[in-house]
């Protein structure tokens, strides 16, 4: 079930959001609850993370969608936003919200409804994955989208995240790759597979992630750019 609120101060906008959302339910079989605001104000008083998409007017009276995007930020990183208006140059400063779209009025409810799927898509792609890493030391369940590289080294695995290392005998890094291949992973050269999520660069040759660098290898050089373009077309705020 996706749980989506509508915040908009025009009655004719509300109205047309939440007909659009009914139609959108019975085309797609997913039920949908529906809040609907008439204020910025009112979304952002007591509010609770609950929803799983936001549709907010930027315009309002009281307090404006840019705004109540901000406060609503404060405690929810993870609600999608979408926002509606007539004026493209407000839509654009969305990415100080992380925004993921913006629908411009009069609404046409195909330009909907393809704004509704993507966010959709990301909120399917956002499900946490869970590795179980298996060291000498017991069992770590890692988050997949924590892990910036694996590496392998001899007859270990060696887990780079952020902010730990994990080391593991138990399995190889053909099995690991095969587990992680719907995960936005790629293998760089023989001994790396690479989180594209966490590349920040591609500087003479070398992988840049957040917290470290790995080598591309000559003959995957081509191929790694078109996966990393390829992802990061797919996942555009």
């Amino acid at each position: 079930m996706l749980n989506i609120a509508i915040v908009e101060d025009e009655e004719n906008y509300r109205n047309i959001l939440y007909e659009y959302l009914k139609r959108y339910e019975q085309e797609n079989n997913e039920e949908v609850q529906i809040s609907v605001f008439a204020d910025g104000d009112e979304i952002v008083e007591n509010y609770s993370a609950k929803y799983d998409i936001i549709l907010m007017d930027i315009e309002m009276q009281f307090m404006n969608g840019m705004d109540a995007a901000k406060k609503i930020r404060e405690s929810d990183r993870e609600v999608i936003i979408i926002f509606i208006t007539n004026m493209v140059q407000y839509a654009i400063q969305g990415y100080e919200v992380d925004a993921l779209d913006y629908v411009l009025k009069p609404i046409s409810y195909f330009a909907f409804s393809q704004k509704i799927l993507r966010a959709v898509g990301r909120m399917k792609k956002r499900v946490e994955r869970y590795i179980h890493i298996i060291s000498k030391n017991g069992v770590d369940k890692v988050p997949v989208s924590e892990i910036s590289w694996i590496e392998s080294e001899g007859h270990r695995l060696i887990y780079h995240t952020r902010n730990q290392v994990y080391e593991s005998t138990i399995r190889s890094m053909k099995e690991i790759e095969n587990e992680l291949k719907d995960c936005n992973f790629f293998r760089c050269n023989k001994g790396y597979l690479v989180n594209l999520a966490h590349v920040r660069a591609i500087r003479d040759g070398w992988a840049i992630l957040s917290n470290g660098q790995v080598m591309i290898s000559r003959s995957k050089k081509t191929e790694f750019q078109k996966a990393l373009t390829t992802y990061a077309g797919e996942n555009v705020k």
